[in-house]
């Protein structure tokens, strides 16, 4: 029997949920109005609770740190007790599924209910420029409270910046980074006895599954990178790599809870594994390796002088790549399915044209299987670009001197 209907069905299942996720998400946040680059940017962003259904949420456990506040400087609570916007505590609301904190001092403490919170165009000096932007409003009797922006370290890439509180929760994708942890342990133990049990014999269950990845990456990413002499060594460090960024991706591309969170499509993720990736690379950095960076042997004193800065700032370039190249793939994946869902809505005029509704549902689900194809692919690619390219980096700090691999060959 064909698998072909059954992944028609699956392919049809996966674009109706996103589809309706979308609208409805969009519905609770501006009814009658469809806003195609707000609803994308809300989903590809992280937030303080998962979005199942239409006034449906998982909430998650909220740590927010405020030390400028004189009487209660700690929050602890669930993301629910915001009510989805109509509820403050302590000063924070919750506003496109991320925590804000209310910037007027005067608002009061404790639980209090609000209005709602609303968002309007307000002209601003942004970098030496006047621009318009989205300012959010708490409405509490009567009257506009001015929201901070969920508090990120990202410099407000991301829609946050550094702000009066500092929020420590457990967002959406600190979340799917736990589950991608948990699998990859209860995965990778069930490996391991797996070979204990098999020892000297032919894989079987799901050591049989994983044991192509391990031998791929280890001849195809390791050896030919690292080298036959060092590669031991750090392949428990590129494995890990590998497998917590594709469990990551692939988590990211499930349409349904416990998936959806961009979690390698955010900045401080990508940021801290190319940090891993850097002081892996540098602290197993030899002689030879640092001798080339800060006064290559061979060449002109004056020509080292220019040499020597670019070689010194190339440190910090690779790793910057490695987090920019995951970051901006995976972000870009997601974006271009959720605006090609967005079709619907856009050529169906938020419910009034049906005809326009059915062109869009067939020209944005058709391209959308495809890009879900395409990103299956882009989640195994990205991994393995990751860890490849931190290998080669690894390869080139431990590699032996020309004047060592000689000596070895004089040897032999």
């Amino acid at each position: 029997m064909s698998n072909k209907p059954i992944i028609r069905i699956a392919l049809t299942l996966f674009i109706s949920i996103l589809g309706m996720n979308l609208a409805w998400a969009n519905e609770e946040e501006t009814p009658g109005k469809y806003d195609p680059v707000g609803t994308v940017m809300n989903h590809i962003s992280d937030a303080n609770e998962f979005h199942i259904w239409k006034g449906v949420h998982i909430p998650l456990p909220c740590f927010l740190y405020a030390p400028g506040e004189p009487t209660k400087k700690w929050t602890f609570l669930s993301s629910g007790k915001f009510e989805h916007g109509h509820k403050a505590v302590d000063r924070y609301v919750i506003n496109h599924g991320r925590v804000n904190r209310i910037a007027d001092a005067s608002f009061p403490m404790g639980e209090v209910h609000i209005e709602g919170v609303h968002g309007k165009e307000e002209m601003q000096i942004v970098k030496g420029k006047e621009k318009e932007v989205e300012v959010f409003y708490a409405h509490y009797e009567g009257k506009e409270y001015k929201l901070e922006k969920p508090s990120t370290l990202d410099g407000g890439m991301m829609g946050g910046g550094i702000t009066s509180f500092y929020d420590f929760s457990i967002t959406k994708n600190v979340f799917t980074m736990m589950l991608a942890a948990l699998l990859l342990i209860l995965i990778f133990s069930s490996v391991r006895n797996g070979y204990r049990k098999n020892e000297g014999k032919a894989p079987s269950g799901i050591q049989s599954f994983f044991e192509p990845f391990f031998v791929f990456i280890r001849d195809e990413v390791a050896k030919p990178n690292i080298g036959l002499k060092h590669y031991e060594r750090f392949m428990p460090f590129i494995l890990t790599l590998f497998f917590f960024i594709l469990f990551c991706n692939l988590l990211g591309l499930m349409p349904f809870f416990p998936g959806g969170a961009n979690v390698t499509g955010n900045l401080a993720v990508t940021f801290v594994l190319a940090v891993f990736a850097f002081i892996v690379t540098n602290i197993n950095g030899n002689r030879h390796y640092w001798q080339h960076i800060f006064w290559m042997p061979g060449i002109p004193a004056w020509v080292k002088t220019i040499l020597t800065p670019v070689e010194v700032l190339g440190l910090v370039i690779k790793p910057f790549s490695l987090m920019i190249r995951l970051f901006a793939n995976i972000s870009a994946g997601h974006i271009i399915i959720l605006s090609l869902i967005g079709l619907i809505f856009v050529f169906g005029e938020n419910g009034t044209s049906f005809g326009g509704g059915v062109v869009g549902a067939i020209v944005g689900g058709a391209f959308t299987a495809f890009m879900n194809l395409i990103e299956l692919l882009v989640a195994f690619l990205q991994a393995f670009v990751f860890s490849m390219l931190t290998a080669s980096y690894i390869g080139a700090a431990v590699e032996d001197g020309h004047h060592d691999h000689h000596d070895e060959a004089h040897a032999h």
